[in-house]
Formats: C-alpha cells, structure tokens, sequence
C-alpha cells in the first residue's frame, strides 16, 4: 500500500525537483522563445504575420485551457501517469512543429502541444511542493519559481541563438531529449497520491469540460487577436466576447451544482488561495507584460536583434534566480507574506519608474542594467511570497487545485497585461503622434532650416532636388514616429508601476493566518 505521505529525501527528492524543473522549464521557455523565430516562419512557410502570429496564439489557448483540469486529470489517471503522458504530447508534437510543412498544420501541433505543456506547469509545482516537509515548503516555491521567472527571459536569447546559428525548426527540436530524460525519470521516480481516485465514465462532467473549453478558449482568442482585429469593431471579437461571458456564467452554475466537478470552485473559499489567485493575476501581468515591452522598445525603437535584446535581461534573471533561495530562508524564519509581497511591489514600481526616465530613441546599453537588476529582485521578492501565501492553508487534493487556479490566473494575468499593453501603446502613440505634428508647423524658421539641411545633406548624396526634399519630409515623418513610439513605451512604464503601487494597500490589508498556517501546513499529508 502506498504511504500517505508524499515528502522524499536525499538524492529521490534531487531528482524529483530536478525533474519537475526541467518540464516547468521547458513549458514557459517554449512560450517565448517561438517570438524571436516568427518572421523566419512567415518566410519559410509563406504565411502572412497575421497567420503566423497564430502560432504563439494556438499554444496559449491550449495551455489556458488545460491548466485548470490538470487537478482532476491528475485524479483521473494518476499524477504520475498524467505528468509523464503530458510530457510525451509535448515532446512528440515538439517533434511535429519541426517537420510542419504549411502554417495551419503548424498552428494544430502548437495547440495540442500547448495541451501537453499546460499541466507541465501546474503538474510540476504540486509534485515539488508535495515533495517537501511542510516547514521547507517557502523554499520549495522559491526552487519552482525559479523555473517560471527565468523561463521567459530565457526564451527570446535562446530563440535568437538558435535562428541565428541553425534554422527555427530547432527551437523544437531542443525539446526532444529533454523531454526524453524527463519522461523516463518522472516515471521511475514521481509517486502518485493516495487521494487519487477515479471516477467511472458516467461520472466525468463532459459538460464542464466543454464549457471550460469553449469560455476559456474563447477568453484567451480575444486577448491574443483583439487589438489586431480592432476590438468591438470586429464581429468575431465580438461574438467571442459574448460567448466568453455566458461560458464562464454556465460553467461556475454546473461546477458548483454537479457532484463531480471538473473543476473545483468550492476550494476557493479558502481566504489566502483567494488572495493569492488575484495577486497571480497581477504578477502575471507585470511579468509578461515587461518581458514582452523590453524587448519589444529594444527591437523597434533601438534596432537591436533579437539575441541582443534577450541577452540584455539574463542579468535580471540571474538576481532573480539569486534572490529566490534568500527569500525562501526569510519566509522559512516567519516573515510575514504579505509584507515581503508589498516590498516587491515597491520594487517593482521603482524599476518601472526607473524604465520611464531612461527610455529615450538612442538609450545606452548601460542605461539598463541596474534598473533591470532591480526587475529581477522584485520578481524575486513577489512569486515566492504570492505562491506561499495561496497555497500554505490547503492540504491533499487542495493544493493540486489551488496550484492550477493561481497557474491560470498568471497565464491570464500575461495575457490581458499583452492585450491593454498593447491597445494602450497603439492608443497613446496617435496621441502623442498628433501632438508632436501639431508642433511642426511649416511655416516656423526652425523647422525650414532643418528640413533645407536634410534636403542639402540628400542633394550631395546625388538626390534630384524634389526627390531630396520628399526624403527629407519623410526622415522628418520617421523621426516623429519614433518619438511618439518611445513616449507610448514610457508610458506603459508608468502605467504598469501605478497599477503595482496601488495594489500595495490591499496586500498589507490580508489578514495574518500565522497560527492557521501552523496547524493546517501540520495536516498537509
């Protein structure tokens, strides 16, 4: 019979971490390293950018889907079995995203491997944290989140490297024997629970499947192609909003009325999990959100490549990866979550502050640095503390579900940080466009001289006079783009610093569950 307890030792607790690691790695990396290869793609397979975004849109609608089954899926099957069988879609369709030989059949292998990815998140910090005796669990979330902070950053370098040196179908094919080595030690060495128990073929809510599908499906279409199909003004956006809404109003009505739920709502009237699912949602964002605008301004307004500007963020990766054991140690001698949540929130409001002074059309190199340092200390000081706080007073089955909630949330959290990122900047960048043409006024003498100097400056490199002077207006158009484009970039700094500044009250309002903590963390297993 197999022990109740689920904690290892020694070097069977090594490896089981090590594992889990590696499939958490490997889930998130492949989420953003895909970004950096897209305009390879579109060549290759002679796709339109429109169709060949469907290709990071595909594995995120898989992923979202999967992520708040993966509790009950585990139950159904077997962690074990479940989390080795996830490893194997994920490995194999890695395989078939490589050999895609037309962008829609490359779209299905990216969904379907997003099917297999998504539980490799969720999967992994369940059986880590499962893994660990209860009074060692802060410095289990900080060797997990070690995987989800760094994951991200060490996509677009990686990407870059790889598209640069090889060709994009290697940014699959790396997966391979990764995912080969996970597999064969998942299976000799993770235990499944004692409390997973299957249901009989009547009992599954096929149901609630389908409409967690179709909502969250539909949910995560609109933040991934609104802004492209211009929101409201799209019928399909629309429709998908529409659909999205009355999905998620029938699917919490059918969780909460069957027996056997999908998905089980009722372990959020635990106070801290629910705390701790909109902080997820808010860590999501500024995690996303920021991986997404760096490298992006780097690209666009900076002309680097994509290596260049993946590179410039492992620094921050690495104080993340350094600060994670230390804030693990600090929360194992008692320090209060929320307090460590409301300092990395600061942090994070000061690095984006930081980022809105510096970011000019021509910013050094050395500019970043140390504000990206300061990025990674506040993730380092708000994931572990986030995932401690919501999962410390649920036990057994509890903490599997409550890990797929704040996973879900943070993937959401990315998404809608993209979309209003996104719409924002398109927004703000007609605004403050017009606002700088409205200051170029023909007829004002500075404005003469500088378009007669880059007229002159076009004539000597051998230009017609009026083709001199159409260059000149258009160098003049591409200059106020560029500064509009940078001041839309400023912008989001500061927005995404306030939204984090004004979240601090609200964290330190959480009440202390300390001695709850002690007894229920004791009850675990």
């Amino acid at each position: 019979m197999q022990p109740e307890s689920l904690v290892e030792y020694g070097s069977r607790r090594v490896i089981i971490t090590i594992t889990a690691i590696f499939c958490a790695l490997l889930e998130i990396v492949d989420s953003t390293i895909v970004n950096v290869a897209l305009n390879d793609m579109k060549g290759n397979l002679g796709a339109t950018l429109s169709e060949v975004s469907w290709v990071i849109t595909a594995y995120a609608i898989g992923n979202v889907i999967i992520v708040p089954m993966t509790s009950w899926l585990s139950a159904q099957f077997g962690r074990r079995n479940y989390f080795a069988a996830s490893i194997i879609i994920f490995t194999v369709f890695s395989f078939m995203c490589g050999n895609a030989d037309g962008i829609w059949t490359l779209v299905l292998y990216r969904f379907i491997q997003g099917l297999g990815g998504g539980a490799l998140l969720v999967t992994s910090q369940t059986i880590i944290t499962e893994s660990y005796p209860p009074e060692k669990r802060g410095m289990a979330q900080a060797i997990y989140g070690l995987g989800v902070i760094i994951g991200p950053t060490l996509g677009p370098p990686l990407g870059g490297y790889i598209v640069d040196h090889k060709s994009w179908p290697y940014i699959f094919y790396i997966n391979i024997p990764i995912g080969i080595i996970a597999t064969m030690l998942t299976l000799q060495f993770v235990r499944s629970p004692k409390y997973a128990l299957k249901k009989a073929i009547k009992d599954i809510d096929f149901l609630g499947i389908g409409l967690l599908a179709v909502s969250v499906g539909s949910l995560q279409y609109v933040l991934e192609r609104g802004q492209e199909d211009d929101w409201f003004n799209s019928t399909s956006i629309t429709v998908l909003i529409a659909t999205s809404v009355f999905g998620f109003f029938f699917f919490i009505w059918r969780e909460l009325s069957t027996p056997n739920p999908i998905v089980e709502l009722r372990v959020l009237k635990n106070g801290n999990l629910r705390v701790g699912t909109i902080l997820s949602f808010i860590l999501g964002f500024g995690l996303y959100g920021s991986t997404f605008i760096i490298p992006l301004y780097l690209q666009s307004s900076l002309h680097w490549t994509p290596q260049q500007a993946g590179m410039l963020m492992v620094p921050a990766a690495l104080t993340t990866a350094f600060m994670m054991p230390i804030i693990g140690q600090i929360l194992q001698k008692g320090v209060k979550q929320t307090i460590l949540v409301a300092i990395g929130m600061v942090v994070f409001f000061l690095y984006s502050f930081w980022g809105f002074k510096v970011l000019t059309p021509d910013t050094s190199k050395d500019a970043f640095f140390w504000m990206l340092i300061l990025r990674g200390m506040g993730m380092g000081m708000l994931f572990i503390p986030i995932t401690s706080l919501s999962l410390s007073t649920l036990k057994g089955q509890q903490i599997g579900q409550g890990a797929a909630f704040t996973g879900m949330m943070r993937q959401l959290g990315g998404s809608f940080g993209i979309a209003m990122i996104t719409t924002y900047m398109a927004r703000m960048n007609m605004i403050h466009r017009s606002i700088l043409v409205s200051k170029l006024d023909v007829n004002n003498p500075a404005v003469q001289n500088r378009v007669n100097m880059m007229q002159r400056n076009y004539m000597s490199k051998g230009m017609t006079p009026d083709i001199a002077l159409k260059s000149a207006y258009k160098a003049l158009d591409y200059s106020v783009s560029g500064q509009a484009g940078v001041q839309s970039y400023m912008d989001v700094f500061m927005f995404i610093g306030i939204m984090f500044l004004c979240c601090i009250p609200f964290v330190l309002m959480v009440k202390d569950n300390k001695k709850k903590v002690k007894i229920d963390m004791g009850d675990m297993h």
